[in-house]
């Protein structure tokens, strides 16, 4: 018995080694709810004004994945021209601008991230799938990242030593080998430092970027056009798909553009917060997110199409790819140029799995055991998952890349229906922030044992009216109309799902709405989620026997807040 006790004892010690900081007064089901990650962002840390946007996606469009999506368009046996290419990305990335700014205003005005933004729509225990859900999707596309940086120091170290192109080969896979492993080893490993750093911290990060390496992608443009001897040549090749075949491609590579966003349309809540005020996150993500990403992608397409004229045959879709190819035969001036470039693209690709999945599969993490876990430590969990993972598969083709988009994006539209409507048509704006962090089964986001089944019924809709257009893209023979369906997926799983949560909420009426448009997140100043705390501005709380002591807060990095009237 003794022994046993003893056992017990040093178990919770070494968990109370573990837990993160936690609000004095909390019970056993809120420290399941909360920690410093998940509260609403405090003034003192609303750092970022439009030019931190601006910044923030120019840096995250100059990246590798953007400019396959696009040169993929153009590559294939239905592949389609330059300018149809260009335009599909021009309207993929406005419409996904559109989503973006709807997500992104929950997030500015409230200032709580995305699982906590989905405790309104379902439910407080409910939202905890949803979470996982994009969780797990991030850290998939984490190892997808990481493997394409990969390749960036493949070719920095061929740009050395060419006789790491001949590395031998130890890998019983056809799928890698030895010496691609090795470089998404090194890019992986040398990323871990930039998942220390908080979330309002990192946007310097974001303007290193987008200075240097826009600057190495349009080095590469010319150096592609030169190659090519004029860009004549390049647009005047045409695509080769016609008839329905061209509209429907164009389709595909509109849904495409829109994947390529599905993760941050869903979870840019968790950047938004941070800013000062919710204008700050509109017009800067509303113009910068189309124009930046169709200037991007305008220098993939003519960089890949450029590829068809100098060595013939089907355009290189992979920018990396075409890099190595200059690499063959090349002087000291060009393996110099190549490694900038490259070193410019690891870059790029650091700071899009920082920003499009660290941070996102963290904070999501922070969600699921936020009593262990922070933003912090479900980054390095994300980075984990990514290493073990094997995301050269996806990769092997374009058809492969694009599949996996569309797969993605099936599950994640759904949830974006369901969170976009339940705040700007049922509840016109209006939340009730401290019950979002509330475990009472009297709360209003309680619902049924903590889950609302208005929410998961329209959630499981929006999947599945594209299932069977799913199981088609796999290979399995499914009817013509479930294919033109699932072209449409984002879509198809955005309007199913939203427009079955609006009905069952009409029907079936929720607490906490408002019959006009109120909302009140200016009231959100110093957050306390205790239950009892007083919603005094100054954080002290009558006749409570603890308080935070400032110094002490500021060393540990947490401060206790509290709301303003709710």
């Amino acid at each position: 018995m003794a022994m046993e006790k003893l056992k017990q004892s040093k178990v919770r010690h070494y968990a109370d080694k573990l837990a993160v900081p936690a609000e004095p007064g909390l019970t056993n089901a809120q420290l399941m709810l909360t920690n410093h990650d998940l509260k609403p962002v405090e003034p003192e840390r609303r750092q970022w004004g439009p030019w931190n946007f601006v910044g923030f996606w120019i840096a995250d469009s100059f990246n590798i994945n953007t400019w396959m999506i696009s040169s993929s368009m153009i590559s294939g046996d239905d592949g389609i021209s330059w300018w149809q290419s260009w335009l599909c990305v021009w309207i993929g990335y406005s419409i996904a601008a559109c989503f973006i700014c709807l997500t992104g205003r929950i997030g500015a005005t409230y200032h709580i991230s995305f699982p906590v933004v989905c405790r309104s729509s379902f439910g407080i225990w409910g939202s905890l799938w949803p979470v996982f859900n994009r969780a797990a999707m991030a850290c998939i596309w984490y190892g997808v990242q990481s493997w394409i940086g990969g390749e960036c120091v493949t070719l920095m170290l061929r740009s050395i030593w060419s006789s790491y192109k001949d590395l031998p080969n130890t890998f019983p896979s056809q799928s890698t080998n030895t010496r691609d492993y090795v470089s998404f080893f090194l890019f992986w490993f040398f990323s871990l430092p930039a998942i220390w750093f908080p979330v309002h911290k990192i946007r310097h990060l974001f303007t290193v970027k987008a200075y240097f390496v826009p600057a190495a992608g349009l080095t590469f443009f010319i150096w592609a056009i030169l190659k090519a001897h004029g860009i004549g040549p390049i647009v005047h090749q045409g695509g080769k798909a016609s008839g329905s075949a061209l509209g429907w491609a164009m389709v595909k590579g509109i849904m495409s553009s829109i994947a390529n966003f599905a993760t941050l349309i869903v979870n840019d809540p968790d950047f938004a917060r941070f800013a000062r005020k919710p204008k700050d996150a509109f017009w800067s993500q509303l113009l910068t997110i189309p124009l930046g990403f169709a200037v991007t992608s305008f220098i993939g397409i003519i960089v890949s199409s450029s590829s068809a004229v100098i060595y013939g045959g089907t355009p290189v879709w992979n920018p990396l790819d075409l890099l190595g190819r200059f690499l063959d035969g090349a002087n000291s001036g060009e393996r110099f140029g190549v490694f900038i470039i490259s070193a410019a693209f690891a870059l790029a690709q650091l700071g899009t799995n920082i920003a499009a999945n660290s941070v996102s599969a963290g904070t999501d993490m922070t969600a699921l055991l936020p009593r262990y876990l922070n933003i912090r430590r479900g980054g390095y969990i994300c980075a984990l998952v990514g290493l073990v993972m094997c995301p050269w598969n996806l990769l092997s083709t374009s058809n492969n890349f694009t599949t996996y988009l569309s797969a993605y994006s099936v599950f994640l539209s759904s949830i974006a229906g369901v969170m976009i409507c339940d705040y700007f048509i049922v509840r016109k704006g209006y939340l009730q922030i401290r019950d979002l962090y509330s475990a009472q089964s009297t709360g209003p986001y309680y619902f049924t044992f903590g889950f609302h089944w208005r929410g998961y019924t329209a959630y499981i809709c929006g999947i599945l009216i594209n299932i069977v257009g799913f199981v088609g893209a796999i290979g399995r023979k499914v009817p013509a109309g479930a294919t033109y369906l699932y072209n449409l997926n984002f879509f198809c799983g955005f309007i199913v799902a939203s427009g079955t949560y609006y009905l069952l909420c009409r029907f079936f009426p929720i607490p906490a709405t408002s019959d006009v448009w109120m909302e009140v997140g200016d009231d959100i100043r110093n957050p306390s989620v205790a239950y009892g705390a007083d919603d005094d501005i100054d954080g002290t709380s009558e006749g409570s026997p603890d308080r935070y002591d400032a110094k002490k807060d500021e060393e540990s990095g947490i401060r206790e807040r509290r709301f303003g009237n709710f």
